[in-house]
């Protein structure tokens, strides 16, 4: 055979092997940025490890290996026990502990997670152990993000806040059914400009060495705030608002050094609440008749 159809034939091999080539890498790189945004993802405290799909069957070690793989809007469900470690959350996601809250978020001298989303992302955090050994900051810290909604958790031994609100343009905090025990502050809502919505219902904030609840947004930031079927027990103050305005209703106030301290913002107080049996009950009227 001439030597010259010898050589194009070989060109036309390696030709073809190279196309094969680059598709079969296209096909994986496709691959895996699906497998990186996929809807659902998991974490196991046993058996997983960052550098698995975080699948089911082969889930990540960690919250943030997870949220890398998982697609904005998805949800990372938690599989066994395990520390699975701090966070930033930067887009909308549900991240679930599962039930007997089986997840834990060990934190030593950080924030455990740090919500910093976009405007219309909606962030959900449920059934979550976040525990600060006294030795961090924050156990949530919200910044930024649509709406952030947590359910569900016991946060406790912060040096400053449980729930740290510092969003400075139109948010939402909803929480419920939340312990806040052994922090400086249990919720502290401080946006520093913008309007924030907060609704607060169902949450205990018990043995926090400053206030249960504290309401502080500066000046010229609205703030909003529904506290209902709470309770305030053995804090610092129970109640404190420095200003915006508070509605609240449903609730019990007891044993604590002061009831409720009002130094600036609107007070609407219900007839429902249980305010007593605390060194100073305070009052959250503070001149403003209760409705």
């Amino acid at each position: 055979m001439p030597a010259a159809i010898i050589f194009n034939l070989r060109s036309g091999v390696i030709t073809l092997l190279l196309n094969i080539l680059v598709t079969m890498l296209a096909i994986c790189l496709l691959s895996g940025t699906a497998q990186a945004q996929v809807v659902r993802t998991w974490v196991s405290g046993i058996v997983g490890d960052d550098t698995n799909p975080c699948s089911r069957v082969l889930p990540c070690g960690t919250f943030a290996g997870a949220i890398s793989k998982t697609a904005a809007g998805g949800e990372i469900d938690v599989i066994d026990p395990g520390d699975f470690g701090t966070l930033t959350i930067t887009k909308a996601i549900t991240i679930d502990g599962g039930g007997g809250q089986i997840a834990s978020i060990l934190v030593t001298g950080t924030n455990g997670i740090i919500v910093n989303a976009g405007p219309t992302d909606v962030v959900t955090l449920r059934n979550l152990s976040i525990n600060g050994f006294k030795f961090a900051v924050n156990g949530i810290q919200y910044r930024a993000g649509g709406g952030l909604h947590i359910e569900n958790c016991n946060i406790f031994g912060f040096i400053q806040d449980g729930i740290n609100v510092a969003t400075s343009g139109p948010a939402a905090l909803f929480v419920n059914n939340t312990f806040l025990t052994n922090n400086l502050n249990g919720v502290h809502v401080a946006p520093t400009a913008g309007n924030l919505r907060s609704m607060l219902v169902q949450v205990r904030a018990q043995d926090n060495s400053g206030s249960g609840f504290l309401l502080k947004p500066s000046a010229g930031a609205g703030a909003g705030t529904v506290i209902s079927e709470s309770s305030a027990l053995v804090n610092g103050t129970g109640i404190t608002v420095n200003g915006g305005k508070l509605y609240l209703g449903n609730s019990v106030i007891i044993r604590n050094n002061t009831g409720v301290a009002v130094a600036g913002g609107t007070v609407l107080s219900y007839k429902t609440n249980m305010i007593d049996g605390n060194t100073l009950d305070g009052t959250p009227l503070g001149g403003i008749p209760s409705n």
